[in-house]
């Protein structure tokens, strides 16, 4: 494993296959188990990566360098609150869905701030029957006249009380007379559907604490305690970098060219994390540019895609090295995206590169750049919690392995089509099965990582 702090530059470039064909992973379960401090003498796969990866060599002698899966979620989320704090902002309440509150939420007014009616109907005074006033009371008028015993004014919901009133009858507890005086037509109390000043919450009150999740239900209560704005942790600001010459933005695949996935799905994908993707940018395959795109980024997180291995054009580890950052995680115990890596180019910016295949960058997002993420958004982290696989499912011999599940009912249903160069069982998928070393059994409680549209989290936002 490679130490945190360690310089970038400073170890072997790691193994980069990203998952087993089926036949060799099944080969190597059965192979009797080495204690895990030999794990690393596993055999390595060798191919061409589709998204940005290129063919490499290089033999699996480097897999102990790789952190665990586990451990790599907790660095990630460590290094964020590594840097300086980061400054509160204020922001319009329409800008601030998802955002975490930097200061209490207190009451700039009475909740309701005058004596409001809960209900329609009338507003009445003393025990009835009651005359009725031709003119009524509506929501947002000025204070009406005070009624006197005997009285009665028609009311709508939300308007103001008049002084000296005992209830408000609803309207389909009231008739009229053929004289047009009020009768009730069931039992009343005094005070009955009347909203008293203060009943919610008196001027100063705090309504909610700092850390409180800004959802539609909190900007609501903020804009009715009085609030144009509120003061909340700013969202991380990400700089995607596209690598790859191989990438076609438009059109079919031809002459070995192929589209580009990642250019589309991550930015949205980081929105519904809650950063501001402030720039995408494709570079190719050039040294150059790619440590231009890096110095000169003013994001919290510059995340790229491919060139995280060995090969002749990936450029990721060159670069690190030569601007100085440190490597907090170089490879994870993880299948697919094993050759994911996280450094620290600033006191507060962070880079983590994602392999090129699709499916292997999904699984970098959400072991890397999720908990840095949510961490700089000062975001809690979720509760974890496990589902019984409908299936058995098998498992990379050393490393953890996720795997894309519908849930159905009680259960997880592993999905086909979840090899690292492969959409589309993520596609299809509510959330992603952590399946340990060695594969789960059918009915095992598996640990579950909800994607965040899935979730129906606050923090989906693809604008």
């Amino acid at each position: 494993m490679t130490a945190p702090g360690t310089r970038a530059g400073t170890s072997a470039a790691a193994d980069t296959d990203d998952d087993l064909d089926v036949e060799e992973a099944l080969a190597l379960v059965r192979e009797p188990r080495e204690p895990r401090q030999d794990a690393t003498a596993a055999p390595t796969h060798r191919g061409a990566h589709a998204q940005g990866e290129h063919a490499h060599g290089g033999p699996s002698a480097h897999r102990h360098r790789a952190t665990p899966w586990p451990q790599a979620r907790e660095t990630a989320a460590r290094a964020a609150r590594s840097g300086a704090r980061r400054v509160p902002v204020s922001v319009p309440l329409a800008d601030a869905l998802g955002l975490t509150l930097a200061v209490p939420l207190n009451a700039l007014t009475d909740l309701p701030s005058f004596d409001t009616s809960a209900m329609d109907g009338w507003a009445v005074a003393g025990p009835g029957p009651w005359d009725v006033r031709e003119e009524g009371v509506l929501a947002g008028h000025a204070q009406p006249e005070p009624l006197t015993d005997g009285e009665a004014v028609r009311i709508a919901t939300g308007a103001r009380i008049p002084a000296d009133t005992t209830a408000v009858l609803r309207s389909e507890h009231g008739r009229l007379d053929a004289q047009g005086r009020l009768h009730p037509t069931r039992e009343m109390v005094h005070g009955q559907d009347i909203r008293p000043r203060g009943q919610e919450c008196r001027s100063g009150d705090q309504l909610l604490p700092v850390g409180t999740l800004a959802t539609p239900a909190v900007l609501g209560l903020a804009a009715a305690a009085g609030y144009d704005t509120v003061t909340a942790v700013p969202r991380p600001r990400v700089e995607v970098l596209i690598l790859g010459d191989e990438l076609l933005t438009e059109g079919l695949p031809h002459d070995g060219l192929i589209r580009d996935a990642l250019g589309p799905m991550l930015p949205p994908w980081l929105r519904a994390l809650g950063a501001e993707v402030t720039a995408v940018r494709r570079l190719g395959d050039d040294a150059k540019a790619l440590y231009k795109a890096i110095t000169s980024s003013t994001a919290d997180l510059v995340v790229t895609t491919g060139g995280t291995a060995s090969g002749p054009v990936d450029h990721i580890h060159p670069t690190l090295e030569r601007i100085g950052a440190e490597l907090l995680v170089d490879g994870v115990k993880v299948r697919p995206g094993h050759p994911m890596l996280l450094a620290r180019i600033k006191q507060n910016q962070h880079l983590v590169g994602l392999p090129g295949n699709p499916l292997a960058a999904v699984s970098g997002l959400l072991t890397l750049a999720e908990p840095l993420l949510r961490t700089l958004a000062a975001h809690p982290a979720p509760e974890p919690y496990a589902v019984p696989l409908a299936e058995a499912t098998h498992g990379h011999p050393y490393d953890t392995r996720l795997v894309p599940v519908v849930l159905r009912g009680d259960t997880a249903i592993p999905l086909h089509y979840n090899g690292p160069a492969m959409l589309r069982g993520i596609a299809a998928a509510d959330a992603l099965a952590v399946v340990p070393p060695g594969g789960a059994q059918q009915g095992e409680e598996t640990e579950l990582l909800d994607l965040p549209w899935a979730a129906a989290g606050v923090g989906v936002c693809f604008t």
